[in-house]
């Protein structure tokens, strides 16, 4: 792979067809060219990347992907997406009203296709679109701002409680060459609000697509905002997402990562503390099987005195797959009475299965409470003898074992309807494990 790969050379139909999305109001248009000249200078990241060298990004790199048509998919692939509450449905990156239920909305929250909002009322967009993921040093995030179509604004007004979760579906459909499509979401959450949004990624089973998405979160002072990716994307496709998000003053945020498909993913979660007080808690829990390469990177910025975080990865990996956690928490000058907690855990269900594992402290300020961990290994013998002693076959002991180390992540799901997919979608990976699902009551 060259060291500077270039969106003109490698992804020409996409340079080819820039001016389709040059839409919407002048600093819009400014910031898609800004976006795609970092692009043009910088290229893409490679293995020499610090944070990028056990993610080889060949695939998309090498790779010749065109912007997608307007092909509309069906509601039988979207029934088995849908959860509880207000669904927003994109196909291939564009709003899909017909799809879509957001009927009855509560007074004080909108949520609205940005595509309208980039062309008739960009005011809002102004003030934070690009502002919390912002281009430097971010190519991934520079491609999408540069070709970002369509996707998600969702705005809960000061001291608005949304007793709904807020479900974006982001579906790619098939054909014949496979398309790049850049879905962007962006959460304002106004003082005192509070919501629970859930985005789901998902696709034709066996077909080949790149999904390159960035959410936005602004999470005000005292707002409290609950946050789901369900990454289920055909095996075939390839799926890099960040999360950006700023907290203020006494706001909550928690963050559940669930990836499960994609024979490429890598989710980039970064938490900026921008005030005091302020809370978060990220929980992630990630599968591989055959050839599967799932990565998760995590920051926390301790920027501000007076805040705590929590973080729990689960890895299970299989086959031939290779999986990636590098955790940062950073404590900055001046951040005292931080109390930071993370931990990665793992599981090997094959000798050649792999996990890198990387947890980091950078610790700047000296009244602080910080830990990390990591550890990896292989089912417990003596537990899966115990299992089959009890007339349990070894492929389902094996699999209600894995699903009990996936269960501390599953059973942290507060939403009932998105706890239950997630388990019957285990179910389907792990035979014989929804006994001990349906044990558990999840």
């Amino acid at each position: 792979m060259t060291e500077t790969a270039t969106p003109a050379g490698v992804f020409p139909a996409l340079h080819a067809g820039f001016a389709r999305t040059a839409l919407g109001a002048e600093f819009v248009r400014k910031l898609r060219g800004e976006a795609i000249g970092r692009l043009e200078a910088r290229g893409l990241p490679t293995s020499h990347d610090e944070l990028w060298r056990h993610t080889n990004i060949r695939p998309i790199a090498e790779g010749t992907f065109r912007l997608p048509d307007d092909r509309a998919a069906d509601g039988g692939q979207i029934a088995p997406l849908r959860l509880e509450g207000y669904e927003a449905v994109f196909v291939n990156g564009r709003y899909a009203p017909a799809l879509s239920s957001l009927r009855g909305l509560p007074a004080g929250l909108s949520v609205v296709c940005l595509r309208d909002q980039l062309i008739n009322a960009p005011e809002l967009l102004r003030t934070h679109l690009a502002q919390v993921a912002v281009l430097d040093g971010q190519a991934f995030t520079a491609l999408n701002t540069a070709f970002m179509d369509d996707g998600a604004l969702v705005h809960i007004a000061a001291g608005t409680v949304v007793d709904q979760p807020i479900h974006l579906v982001y579906f790619s459909t098939s054909s014949a060459t496979p398309s790049m499509s850049s879905p962007r979401t962006l959460v304002i959450a106004e003082s005192g609000s509070q919501a629970r949004i859930i985005e789901t990624y998902a696709g034709p089973a066996d077909e080949v697509y790149f999904t390159n998405a960035v959410t936005e979160i602004v999470v005000s002072d005292g707002a409290v905002i609950e946050h789901y990716k369900r990454q289920q994307e055909s095996d075939r496709a390839l799926h890099i997402g960040r999360i950006e998000v700023r907290q203020s003053r006494s706001s909550q945020f928690n963050s559940y990562s669930l990836a499960f498909g994609g024979a490429l993913s890598r989710t980039d979660i970064d938490v900026r503390f921008a005030g005091e007080g302020a809370e978060c808690g990220l929980y992630g829990l990630f599968l591989g099987r055959l050839a599967q390469h799932v990565d998760h990177h995590t920051l926390i910025d301790h920027a501000a005195p007076h805040c705590s975080s929590r973080e729990l990865y689960k890895g299970v990996m299989d086959d031939k797959s290779r999986g990636v956690f590098y955790g940062t928490i950073v404590v900055r000058p001046g951040a005292q009475k931080t109390d930071a907690h993370q931990t990665n855990k793992n599981l090997l269900l094959s000798r050649d299965a792999l996990v890198n594992s990387t947890p980091r402290l950078q610790i700047e300020a000296d009244d602080v409470k910080c830990k990390h961990g990591s550890t990896t290994g292989q089912l417990d013998a003596a537990a899966l003898f115990y299992l089959r002693s009890r007339g349990i076959g070894e492929v389902e002991a094996r699999s209600m074992m894995t699903y009990a180390f996936a269960a501390d992540v599953v059973e942290r799901i507060p939403v009932p309807s998105l706890r239950a997919a997630v388990a019957a979608h285990l179910d389907r990976l792990l035979p014989g494990a929804g006994q001990l699902a349906e044990a558990a009551h999840v």
